[in-house]
């Protein structure tokens, strides 16, 4: 039996737990899906998609949705998603930046370990920026003022007499071809 979204949305605000159940069991392989497709990680993927539905069931007495409940989920999936790659990235480059600026096999003082995690990030950097270097003048372009410099998409567009779509085609190929490479 399909349910009118505005039901179903007035039923999970007056705590009902059969409306949580149906939005639970007709979105849950979606949102996973969502997930997987921006995480590559089945484990953060579920682990997010349980978070964002337990946190409707959280907020069912002030829960505001103006789209369609499936694009309202969607996109809290996306942004939960955005949120754990910035966070990934932030913790990458706090480590990054704690290591010494000389060489990393001279510090005997610190853990037996530290030689070889230096060696290793400074492989997984070097593997980075030939696949950075690799990618097609447009895309490294786009991708280099969007991750290294922290432009945001309109900026870029302005910068580079591009549309903005234009922008979003690049990054995503980018993306894309630096997964490949990189795995």
């Amino acid at each position: 039996m399909e349910l009118s979204e505005s039901l179903i949305i007035l039923q999970l605000k007056r705590g009902n737990e059969h409306a949580y159940k149906y939005v639970f069991d007709t979105y849950l392989e979606q949102l996973r899906a969502v997930a997987k497709y921006y995480l590559h990680d089945d484990f953060t993927a579920e682990s997010i998609v349980a978070d964002v539905i337990f946190h409707l069931w959280e907020i069912r007495d002030n829960i505001e949705i103006h789209t369609s409940l499936q694009q309202y989920l969607v996109r809290s999936v996306r942004n939960r998603c955005l949120d754990q790659l910035k966070s990934v990235r932030f913790r990458y480059e706090q480590s990054i930046s704690a290591l010494p600026d000389g060489s990393c096999v001279d510090d005997r003082n610190s853990e037996n370990d530290q030689p070889l995690n230096c060696l290793l990030v400074k492989e997984l950097e070097q593997a980075i920026g030939e696949a950075i270097e690799n990618l097609p003048t447009d895309c490294r372009r786009v991708f280099k003022m969007s991750r290294m410099e922290g432009k945001k998409n309109g900026d870029i567009a302005n910068e580079l007499s591009l549309s903005v779509n234009t922008v979003k085609y690049h990054m995503k190929n980018a993306l894309r071809l630096l997964q490949r490479e990189l795995g």
